[in-house]
């Protein structure tokens, strides 16, 4: 047992080993070997070296350069919905028009919520022509913005990329009469020793709050403009005068603003918690429509809002937000949102300089497709917070910055769920001690089961359909994939309650094997056995399968897992295509709120889950497969068995919902999902023979139940020592 151990022990040293070797950076040099010079440039045959002073490669036919190639991420930051990069390599000619775009790298779980990666990439490529001359000109407003539902945030960053990633190569190497912005005359600066403070209608009065109000009626009317009829068909409900929203916004950074809106305390905290050459805007807002909306508790950006000057645009992340109790101004009115946001010093922000605010505001338009229109909120910094002085350089944030942001991301995320924290360590820690005192655990029967059934309906309904804290196959592929690249916390730390399970799952392998998890924490595991008590409350007939058909599937799921695993070494996006077959994301994440192929996918697994009692974890979960493998080095036998067990008795065997006990009596760790139900036949006076001979015997000498010591065997056990009373 122990060399079987260290064996399993040494493989899996192996892996972890094959995985940390080196991975390819992303840069432009290394994504050019893949893109044909025709899809950057038409009629294009070449594309030379990158440029050592500007990360550009001319782009080359018939030997002249025709467009330059860049890459995105290389001049903007282009983080997304995922934490990590989109990188997109385009090119742009003499007239500052891009000529070619080429979606080359994302990590975007675009793939796992049916958005199919041709439809990403025929938007991406259609940023081809895109005049950025133009852009300038209108402050990035010169096109379209063709948003598809569901991947709101992805579309916004690859087009914020595109144009601001393009305007800075256009103006660094001349191109289209474009060039570096030059400052005319002195620059103005913030007056940081003004320092008075006023009420709300002196602040709202001169400027230095800026207000935006729509009414039910007036967003109504902006659908109507569109044309499209959809849209029209869904109109906002209420009066028309009702408020839709009613938003402010203000420069907190500067003093004398932000001590009168914030208050002495507060506004010390924000001057503590922005760095060098940051800034902060506090948001207000109020009525039907919030400028937060709810997609950045999971994914960390705000997308309804961003924050524009002249090229430049800012999007707001968790580790850029924190909230505000409450205005300190006087007279003040009352409002439902108050928000801090922080902008970065690499944003390049100017204070004394204008700039807008941006609302996003959606519609549903179908079950899960919705359409957009965008409200802009203009501030100007009042005068009397100004003073002219020398120019001075711009600071730049390094990349221990980006490190303490990204660390201040993840913190905060963890601080907006403890709620949501709070009720998982219950149920973990509620599991624990059931499992430390099984014996005790399973003694009634019927109390265990209906505590079976709650906490799975708890996983079902809390982690489930309401935290979305499903586990996936994809999560180890993303583990290896870190390994390779260079692992971090900061990516699985965003996710608090899919990080706690993967943590209490690693703890849990050591002590019970894999089905602490299967057999009680994954939501899909619960409404497979949940839909088939239900089946069978219905009188639906249970097929059992014969024990050499049952042993000769369990395979599938190692085999589907290998191959998933494999695929994820040689592309993590084509892996997570085919992880397709965890029907998790279908019934968990989308409640079955997904294109048809897929929801007959899950529904006809669950169907056959009600005849045959979790049919997809036992024979095709590749997530059960991969936690079975380290599942081997586990420290304990916890399940209790008799000598009897399997010759003659096959009770257990017969019973086992999963089919884990072999004809001989022994527990095959690697398929059970510790249900327990076992360990209650272990103790029924009615079904286990050893117990019922036991009572019989002892019935015979006269002994008599007596209440068990906590700890102990109940007396009517066959491991308790008899106790008689004379």
């Amino acid at each position: 047992m122990v060399v079987t151990r260290a064996a399993h022990f040494l493989v899996a040293l192996v892996l972890f080993c094959l995985l940390a070797l080196g991975a390819r950076a992303d840069s432009l040099a290394s994504f050019l070997p893949e893109i044909e010079p025709a899809e950057l440039a038409p009629g294009a045959d070449a594309i030379g070296p990158v440029r050592e002073d500007v990360p550009v490669a001319p782009v080359l036919k018939g030997g002249e350069t025709v467009a330059w190639a860049f890459l995105t991420s290389d001049f903007v930051g282009t983080t997304g919905y995922s934490g990590k990069p989109i990188h997109v390599v385009a090119a742009i000619d003499g007239d500052a028009v891009l000529t070619g775009v080429k979606l080359v790298k994302h990590s975007e779980p675009i793939v796992l919520i049916g958005i199919p990666n041709a439809r990403m990439v025929e938007l991406t490529e259609g940023y081809a022509g895109l005049d950025l001359k133009r852009e300038v000109e209108t402050g990035g407003e010169g096109h379209d913005l063709d948003i598809i539902s569901g991947a709101t945030v992805t579309i916004m960053v690859i087009d914020d990329s595109l144009v601001r990633g393009g305007i800075k190569v256009a103006r660094a190497l001349g191109l289209g009469g474009l060039s570096e912005v030059q400052a005319d005359g002195p620059q103005r600066e913030v007056d940081l020793t003004k320092a008075d403070t006023h009420d709300w209608s002196t602040l709202s009065g001169d400027g230095s709050t800026r207000r935006l109000t729509l009414d039910v009626g007036q967003v109504n009317a902006a659908f109507e403009a569109t044309g499209d009829q959809r849209a029209i068909k869904r109109p906002e409900k209420g009066n028309p005068e009702d408020t839709f929203i009613d938003m402010h916004v203000a420069l907190v950074s500067v003093p004398s603003i932000g001590k009168s809106l914030l208050g002495e305390a507060e506004y010390q905290n924000l001057v503590n918690w922005l760095d060098e050459g940051e800034h902060a805007i506090l948001v207000l807002g109020r009525g039907k429509y919030s400028f937060k909306g709810s997609g950045y508790v999971r994914g960390g950006i705000f997308d309804r809002i961003q924050l524009i000057q002249g090229d430049n645009s800012v999007r707001f992340f968790d580790r850029q937000h924190r909230r505000l109790g409450t205005v300190a101004a006087e007279d003040a009115p009352s409002f439902t949102e108050l928000d801090i946001f922080k902008i970065p010093a690499d944003a390049e922000f100017d204070p004394t300089e204008p700039f807008r605010l941006q609302l996003l505001v959606q519609r549903a338009i179908g079950a899960v497709e919705k359409t957009f229109l965008t409200f802009d909120l203009g501030y100007n910094l009042p005068e009397q917070y100004l003073l002219p002085v020398a120019a001075a350089p711009k600071v730049v944030n390094d990349a221990t910055g980006e490190a303490a942001a990204k660390s201040a991301l993840w913190q905060r995320i963890w601080e907006d769920r403890q709620a949501e924290i709070a009720v998982l360590a219950a149920m973990l820690l509620v599991l624990t001690i059931t499992f430390f005192f099984q014996f005790h655990a399973t003694m009634n029967a019927r109390v265990f089961y209906w505590f079976r059934i709650g906490f799975l309906t708890m996983t079902l309904f809390f982690i489930g359909w309401y935290a979305n804290a499903q586990l996936s196959v994809v999560n180890i592929m993303a583990l290896a994939g870190s390994l390779r690249g260079g692992f971090t916390w900061d990516a699985f730390l965003l996710d608090p309650l899919v990080f706690i399970q993967w943590f209490a799952v690693a703890a849990a392998l050591l002590f019970w094997g894999r089905g602490a998890y299967c057999g009680w924490l994954c939501p899909f595991g619960a409404l497979q056995e949940l839909t088939n008590k239900i089946a069978r409350a219905l009188k639906v007939p249970q097929w059992t399968l014969p024990w050499g058909l049952n042993e000769r599937l369990w395979p599938i799921k190692y085999m589907i897992f290998l191959a998933l695993f494999g695929l994820s070494m040689v592309s993590i996006p084509l892996a997570e295509k085919y992880a397709e077959v965890e029907p998790f994301k279908t019934a968990i994440i989308l409640k079955f709120m997904r294109d048809w192929p897929f929801v007959v996918f899950a529904v006809g697994l669950l169907v056959i889950g009600l005849f045959i009692e979790r049919f997809y974890c036992r024979y095709l979960c590749p997530l059960g497969a991969a936690l079975a493998i380290p599942a081997r080095i586990r420290m304990f036998d916890w399940l209790r068995r008799y000598k009897d067990c399997g010759n003659p008795c096959q009770t257990c065997a017969n019973e086992c919902p999963v089919q884990a006990i072999h004809p001989s009596g022994e527990i095959n760790p690697n398929e059970c999902v510790t249900c327990l139900h076992c360990q209650v036949l272990y103790q029924s006076e009615s079904k286990c023979p050893v117990v019922i001979r036991q009572l019989k015997r002892r019935a015979k000498t006269g002994s008599v139940k007596i209440k068990t010591p906590l700890g102990q065997p109940p007396a009517n056990h066959p491991n308790a020592k008899p106790q008689t009373v004379s």
